[in-house]
């Protein structure tokens, strides 16, 4: 049991790549992944109840990748003690070169909070200590109502979409920071959107 646990996570996007290709692949390929997964999940059965259901939460969390959009969301969330009214216009990811030539994931997300129209963007990297997927934004003192409305209605937007709070952070020379971690990517995988390119930076950056 150990052994298939540890096998499990760390083959965690494969089998999640697996299960989402099993719903939307075609033909041979999707027949293949379909039986690949019953597969996984009859030997986390016979291997205990804690190894399956960790491997059915894979599953269905790679067959609800790409199941949602961005266009036309639109959600009621609380963020410091305030409700927000999201509503999102569209967005995608793309990639680009940070420093020693890493390669980086930027989501991009147009939504209208409480009636204010704004792009924001969270730049995803790979933590040196450990790898582990970070992402940053930076709240905007030009924003209307300034930086503190800026990274309130920032914040809102990530845990309409994720389902998880971001971490806001105040830095001593008034910079404020939101901080994301690899649940809040999880969360944006499940949009047609960014699916693709997060699956691809997440195997292409991983260890």
């Amino acid at each position: 049991m150990p052994h298939l646990l540890s096998t499990l996570h760390t083959s965690r996007v494969l089998m999640a790549y697996a299960a989402w290709l099993s719903v939307y692949g075609s033909g041979e390929q999707q027949n293949l992944a379909a039986e690949f997964v019953k597969y996984i999940l009859q030997r986390a059965e016979k291997a205990g109840k804690g190894v399956y259901e960790k491997a059915r939460e894979i599953v269905e969390e790679g067959k609800a990748r790409g199941s949602l959009r961005l266009e036309g969301f639109e959600r009621r969330v609380e963020v410091e003690g305030r409700e927000h009214v999201v509503k999102v216009i569209g967005g995608g990811a793309e990639f680009d070169k940070g420093g020693g030539g890493r390669k980086l994931l930027r989501i991009r997300i147009t939504a209208e909070v409480d009636g204010v129209k704004s792009e924001y963007i969270i730049t995803f990297s790979r933590r040196d200590s450990d790898n582990a997927a970070v992402g940053r934004a930076v709240a905007w003192a030009s924003a209307p109502d300034g930086r503190e409305a800026d990274a309130e209605r920032l914040a809102a937007v990530v845990e309409a979409l994720t389902g998880k709070k971001p971490r806001i952070y105040s830095m001593k020379d008034g910079t404020i920071i939101i901080k994301c971690g690899r649940e809040h990517l999880d969360g944006f995988k499940r949009y047609a959107e960014l699916a693709e390119a997060i699956e691809e930076w997440l195997k292409e950056t991983g260890r």
